[in-house]
């Protein structure tokens, strides 16, 4: 058995006296797409922030490839080059253009030359489908095209495994799509991909793995066969019904 490229074992995480991940237990293997539903407040996206870091766990580990991100000596610099991660809101640099939001950490983090870095961010806004727009700036491209700059980015950076935090919640109806095929297209190539969304039908379609999370907790998982046809908690039917009455 390979061992699972990201292992998360007893998570915790509090805000003072508020527990939002109260031991959370959860293996993502190489290659797979591994979907997190749940309520708003269950604390999917401060799981997925501590997986890079971004949040400081309270107690428990996160491994990347057998080595472990929450020991207090582990290189931050390291760890966010392995675990790229897609925001809900792009978090793009407005003053820069798509090839130079896409160059930025190559040159500053990898310390590639301008040369290296420009060749790398081309080839990664290429798989998103924007070669055509490297000098584009942020406000001249549509919500769903500002988001595969961001894809691009946490692309360039060659990852281990790329978290999807509400990838598509910022966007209009009709530019999900564009960004849904571009996370089909990675999975295709064997990108792992842990993703906190509430695009159901994408996640029956294109899922490996659907975990259910609510008040912390890690309620039920499975194939999305399982998950969506014959869930077994009553949580997760209440949840699941109300999803499907939007």
């Amino acid at each position: 058995m390979s061992r699972p490229i990201l292992e998360i074992i007893g998570l915790r995480k509090s805000y003072g006296e508020l527990e939002v991940l109260k031991g959370i237990d959860l293996k993502v293997d190489s290659g797979k797409l591994v979907f997190i539903i749940g309520p708003s407040g269950s604390g999917k996206s401060s799981l997925l922030r501590c997986c890079n870091r971004l949040e400081e766990s309270s107690s428990g580990q996160i491994l990347v490839d057998g080595e472990e991100i929450t020991a207090h000596n582990a290189d931050l610099n390291r760890i966010r080059q392995n675990i790229g991660m897609v925001f809900q809101h792009f978090n793009l640099y407005r003053h820069m253009s798509a090839l130079g939001n896409v160059t930025l950490a190559l040159r500053k983090v990898q310390k590639l030359s301008k040369k290296q870095a420009e060749q790398r961010a081309r080839e990664a806004l290429d798989r998103v489908g924007l070669s055509d727009k490297e000098d584009a700036f942020p406000d001249q491209l549509s919500g769903g095209q500002q988001q595969r700059v961001g894809i691009a980015r946490s692309l360039a950076l060659l990852p281990k495994v790329v978290l999807f935090d509400e990838p598509t919640s910022a966007l209009d109806p009709e530019l999900v799509g564009d960004v849904l095929n571009v996370m089909r297209e990675l999975k295709e190539d064997g990108m792992t991909m842990l993703v906190v969304s509430h695009e159901m039908s994408f996640a029956k379609a294109a899922a490996d793995h659907v975990v259910f999370m609510d008040q912390g907790l890690i309620v039920e998982q499975g194939t999305p066969q399982k998950i969506f046809g014959e869930p077994e908690h009553a949580r997760t039917q209440t949840f699941l019904a109300r999803m499907s009455a939007h």
